[in-house]
Formats: structure tokens, C-alpha cells, sequence
């Protein structure tokens, strides 16, 4: 938190809401976090994040859209090789390395649409827009690799439970066990590829 924000620029100010909102609502919850708590934790002022934010659900959904950036650039960081097997594979090496942080409470992504998902349909929008792109990207990779598109959905789902078991287990096996499964997943369809191509 910082003392100086009356001296921040709204472009900073907004920043540094979504900054703190982004740390409290990871780690409490959205529900369990209210505008008083944000302004403690911001330093903005309650007018100030008013005036910034016409309302909580404003910031969630600025909270999701930066998070979705985040993701892309670990996403491309992460398949960043010339080998599309293993760029799939590094996928859940990323996952480890996430799920490893002191501070991983799970999917944002996933937590939020668990608590807002019913009651608040653009943070839903938001939600299922960042997942299937995810998904397409993954995709993306298995068509480079030369395997059948179906592997691309296969592969984001066992990435997707692993997050979820990871947060509730409260360790990373689920990453390395979902690597193996997916190791197994893309060679099966690759063997299967060459003996089509064989006939």
C-alpha cells in the first residue's frame, strides 16, 4: 500500500486499484473483499475508486482482463521452441512452476466464476472467453505438430484439472502427473497420424 496515491494520476491511481484488488481477491476471495478493504489496501480513497470504477463488478472484470494477459504472455513465453510436442509439454511445466508459488490459490479464472458466474454475466463473458482461447491456442500447437484437432480440447482439460487439483491439493504432483498424460496423449495421436498416412 501506498501513502502517495493522492498524488497519482488517474492512469496510476487505476493501476494501483486493480494491483491491490487483483492480490485481495486472489487471496480472500472476491465476495470477502469490500470497497473499504480495497481503499485500505489501494490507498485510493473511497470518492477517488468511486470515480475511477462506477462499481466492484468493474473492477473484477479489469482484475480478469489483466490476469488474461498475464496468462497469454506465460502461455507464449512458455511455447516459445520449434518443437510443437514440446511446446504442448511445456505447458505443464509452467503449470509446476506455478503451482509451486507460496501464494497459488488456484485458477482466478475459475474461482471467480465460481463465486460470480451465476450473477454477474459479463465476468462469466469473461471467463469463457479467456478459457476457450486458451484452448484455441493449444489447437493452434497440436495442427503444428500434425496431430487431429480433437487433441487440442483433450489437452487444455487436463490442464484445467490440474489447476483445480493443484489449488485443493496443495501441491504440484498434479502438473507432472498431468504432463505424463499428456505425453501420453499427443504420442498416441501422432503414432496414429503416421499409420494413416501410411495406407
Amino acid at each position: 500500500m501506498t501513502t502517495q496515491a493522492h498524488t497519482l494520476d488517474d492512469d496510476a491511481a487505476r493501476q494501483q486499484v486493480l494491483e491491490a484488488a487483483d492480490r485481495l481477491y486472489y487471496t480472500l476471495g472476491i465476495q470477502a473483499v469490500g470497497m473499504d478493504m480495497l481503499r485500505a489496501e489501494s490507498g485510493v480513497s473511497l470518492k477517488r475508486l468511486y470515480r475511477l470504477f462506477p462499481s466492484k463488478e468493474t473492477i473484477v472484470e479489469q482484475v480478469l482482463l489483466r490476469r488474461h494477459e498475464m496468462w497469454d504472455a506465460l502461455v507464449d513465453d512458455a511455447t516459445a521452441t520449434d518443437d510443437p510436442r514440446q511446446s504442448l509439454l511445456a505447458i505443464y511445466d509452467m503449470l509446476a512452476r506455478w503451482f509451486d508459488q507460496d501464494d497459488f490459490r488456484g485458477c482466478m479464472f475459475i474461482n471467480s466464476f465460481g463465486e460470480l458466474g451465476a450473477t454477474a454475466p459479463r465476468v462469466a463473458q469473461i471467463v469463457r472467453a479467456h478459457k476457450a482461447k486458451f484452448q484455441a491456442r493449444l489447437t493452434e500447437i497440436v495442427a503444428e505438430a500434425g496431430a487431429p484437432a480433437s487433441l487440442g480440447p483433450q489437452l487444455a482439460i487436463l490442464a484445467e484439472g490440474a489447476q483445480t487439483t493443484a489449488a485443493i491439493a496443495g501441491t504440484n504432483d498434479a502438473a507432472g502427473q498431468a504432463r505424463q498424460a499428456a505425453e501420453a496423449l499427443i504420442d498416441a495421436a501422432l503414432r496414429g497420424r503416421e499409420r494413416d498416412s501410411g495406407r
